[in-house]
């Protein structure tokens, strides 16, 4: 059982939400059910007193000037919702989709949205009986929040819109009445509170923060397998060096390398009397290029931490300070730029992995065979896997245009200057996993240089990873259809299996 606080997720929670239930369920903790009642019996007296609430007897956006009757209050919150269903394109997953009810019913635990907590409770009702609306993810400038995804996330909990049943779509209804679930019954601001915040972006970000962490690992052992194939120095992760430059992410990675690399190891000693003074980049700026990638994967989980356990609406209420403020919470900025930046990192580090790819392939920077193929000419090896590689690394570049830089005026220019947060989250998704392809791909050309080297063996952390990687996908001794090579190298990645097999052998690494 997870406690709903308001506070306290975390990356790890998330990633549990989306991909654990119904082993995981969720319900709100007392303290938070105490303080949306306190914030909601606030909310009522104004209400009934007779004041202008900015969503709750007022329309929104340019009609933020329309008085709305007591008596038209609730079909108020039932028209926001179902006009803001706009959204198109393909949907999010079920996992993306849970992931972002459970960040929406966390902001509203905080208590300072005025609503009942029955709409929490009917959110992690859903969540716990596996009734997931089908959100699409397009349509989102990421202004007033996530306006049109989060309605499709209303309409479903109202009844009125469509779920997963499987692989399929379902209107609500029947799934409810399968389940025997009710619908939740909008009240006043209700249908507001529930759109209100970049929970889409923040969600679809966090869980790609959770992979690319992943990534951040495995480049590191990418790396190191490369560097034993290609017979390298280990001169360049001399703790001496990061000192120098403390950048953290740095320091991590040049340790990582040394638990993987050891100080030396059969190839290492086997060419310990070379004439070669330094390596190219690619390996010995590994300290430099992955640690900066790992300072920004941190910097992109602290603020997407710190934005899934913020309150977000507009309106907000404080109850104990005897206000309700109109505000600009919702406003995507923060994750917008974050996501951005990590996807700029991300790119940067699947080229370094691509650079890498090349120099194993290439004879006069490895000295193995041409393309590591055996019997070339009949064979033509890893040819066509770096030129894989490097389209995946273009597609990279193209989609590490930030998204944050654009803004288009909406709604009749009351939301003036808007984030495209949501567009951000979007392509950081296919970057982490183009890169996952780019890193797989690697590990396959790395594990294929070691074994041309062979009788010598590598450092243990590198066996290991190699070891893991044999049992799944055998040398090629003769060209293959290698794309099933890298589909099963990257089933290893997202099962951990290499990383725990690492980490058994050599101890725990560093992000």
């Amino acid at each position: 059982m997870m406690e709903l606080s308001g506070s306290e997720v975390t990356l790890d929670q998330v990633w549990q939400v989306a991909y654990c239930l119904p082993v995981v369920s969720v319900e709100l903790s007392s303290s938070a059910a105490e303080k949306m009642r306190t914030s909601r019996r606030y909310i009522t007296d104004r209400m009934e007193r007779g004041e202008v609430i900015y969503g709750v007897n007022t329309g929104f956006g340019a009609f933020s000037d329309v008085r709305i009757s007591h008596a038209d209050t609730i079909q108020l919150q039932k028209n926001l919702i179902r006009s803001h269903c706009t959204g198109v394109g393909e949907p999010f997953s079920k996992a993306e989709s849970r992931a972002i009810m459970f960040l929406r019913a966390n902001t509203l635990a905080r208590g300072h949205s005025g609503v009942r907590v029955e709409v929490v409770e009917k959110i992690l009702e859903f969540l716990n009986h596996d009734i997931v609306p089908v959100i699409p993810q397009q349509g989102s400038v990421g202004a007033s929040g996530d306006l049109a995804p989060l309605s499709h996330l209303a309409l479903a909990l109202i009844g009125e819109g469509e779920v997963w049943d499987g692989r399929k779509h379902v209107p609500a209804t029947d799934l409810l009445n399968k389940k025997g679930v009710a619908a939740l019954e909008l009240q006043a601001k209700e249908g507001l509170s529930l759109i209100n915040g970049c929970q889409v972006m923040t969600a679809v970000g966090l869980l790609n923060c959770y992979e690319a962490r992943r990534l951040a690992w495995m480049v590191d052992l990418g790396g190191a397998m490369s560097l034993e194939a290609l017979q390298g120095s280990r001169k360049a992760f001399d703790p001496l060096i990061a000192s120098e430059r403390p950048h953290p992410g740095e320091a991590k990675t040049a340790r990582n390398l040394l638990k993987l690399l050891g100080p030396t190891s059969e190839i290492g000693e086997s060419h310990a009397g070379c004439n070669r003074v330094q390596d190219a980049y690619s390996l010995r700026c590994m300290p430099a290029v992955h640690g900066a990638a790992k300072d920004t994967l941190n910097n992109t989980c602290r603020t997407l931490e710190i934005e899934a356990n913020s309150s977000t609406d507009n309106p907000l209420v404080f109850a104990d300070d005897n206000k309700v403020l109109s505000c600009g919470n919702f406003h995507g900025e923060p994750v917008a730029f974050a996501l951005d930046f990590l996807g700029i990192a991300m790119s940067a580090m699947s080229s370094i992995s691509e650079c890498r790819i090349e120099k194993l392939i290439n004879p006069a920077m490895s000295g193995l065979p041409a393309f590591l193929a055996p019997h070339g000419g009949l064979n033509s090896g890893m040819m066509i896997v770096q030129v894989s590689a490097a389209s995946l690394v273009s597609e990279n570049k193209i989609l590490a245009h930030p998204a944050s830089v654009d803004s288009i005026p909406t709604s009749a220019d009351k939301e003036d200057h808007v984030s495209m947060g949501t567009i951000a989250a979007r392509k950081l998704g296919q970057i982490v996993r183009n890169a996952e392809n780019i890193v797989a791909m690697e590990l396959m050309c790395a594990a294929q240089g070691l074994d041309l080297l062979r009788p010598l063996k590598p450092a243990a952390g590198v066996l290991a990873a190699y070891q893991t990687i044999r049992q799944a996908v055998p040398f090629a001794e003769q060209d293959r259809v290698f794309y099933r090579d890298i589909e099963a190298i990257k089933s290893l990645i997202r099962s951990e299996d290499i990383l725990s097999h690492v980490h058994r052998s050599v101890g725990e690494l560093e992000w």
